[in-house]
Parts: structure tokens; C-alpha cells; sequence
């Protein structure tokens, strides 16, 4: 599966006139297998061992040209650092209180939840975002010990 959505986001870059460089192919790539939505500076820490000479801000600047493509949605919480989500499915998050841990779920049941704000508030809905918090089991498992 990984193959095939690396692909796909080279070829939605080269579509839009966005040459593939190396470090860009190796922040896809990361961000592909990462599960974890990670910010600009963990892409860098794993990244600087293959590419000594790539700094932070060329990692922030490809992950912007990744979210004006529409591949990496950014991911902002509260005071803490952004994180950057390769866009995927339609998806919500749920947040870790204590360590952050951002979990990816899909719940159908909410598909219908634009239609139904349209029709309540007579807006035209172009999307939403719904995050659920709590306590990870990790983080629960620390805490009963």
C-alpha cells in the first residue's frame, strides 16, 4: 500500500509542476510510513542522518508545498507544534492529554454531519474537523502503576 500512495503523491506533485528532489521524495516517504503525524522537527531528526546538509526550514518549506498540493493536511492543536498528516480518507483524531499521541479513526456515522450543518445553518459547509481527547491506554497503563 505504501508503494502505491507514493506514487500517487509523486504524481499529484509532478502534475502540478513540482520537481521530485530527494529530500522531498524522502519526506513522502516518511510521512507515508509514519503513523504517528509528526511535525516538522521529527521529520528532520529522522531525516538528517541521509541528508546532513537538508535543514528545519527546508523540511517546513516542502511540507508547504505538500499542503498547497493537497497531500499533508496540517494538524494544529492547541500551543503545541503543528503536525503534518498525509491526507488519506476522510478521518477524525484522537489526542492523548498526556503524550500527544494522535490516533487516526474513521466514523461513517459522521459523513452526513455537513449536509445537516448546511441545512441547519444555511452555510455553504466546505469541511470540518472533529478531534476526540482523552488519556492513550499507554498513558492510562503508566498511571494505574
Amino acid at each position: 500500500m505504501t508503494q502505491v500512495q507514493l506514487k500517487e503523491a509523486i504524481s499529484a506533485l509532478k502534475d502540478t509542476g513540482v520537481r521530485i528532489t530527494p529530500q522531498r521524495h524522502a519526506i513522502l516517504e516518511y510521512l507515508i510510513q509514519s503513523m504517528s503525524h509528526p511535525t516538522a522537527d521529527d521529520i528532520y531528526k529522522a531525516l538528517e542522518g541521509k541528508f546532513p546538509n537538508m535543514s528545519v526550514a527546508t523540511v517546513y518549506n516542502n511540507l508547504r508545498v505538500f499542503k498547497d498540493v493537497g497531500l499533508v493536511k496540517e494538524l494544529t492543536y492547541g500551543d503545541s507544534s503543528s503536525r503534518f498528516d498525509l491526507v488519506t480518507t476522510d478521518h477524525y483524531h484522537a489526542i492523548c492529554e498526556s503524550c500527544g499521541k494522535i490516533v487516526d479513526f474513521h466514523y461513517p456515522g459522521l459523513d452526513e454531519v455537513e449536509q445537516f450543518a448546511s441545512h441547519v445553518t444555511g452555510f455553504k459547509v466546505t469541511h470540518h474537523r472533529m478531534e476526540i481527547y482523552g488519556t492513550c491506554d499507554d498513558c492510562s497503563k503508566k498511571e494505574t502503576h
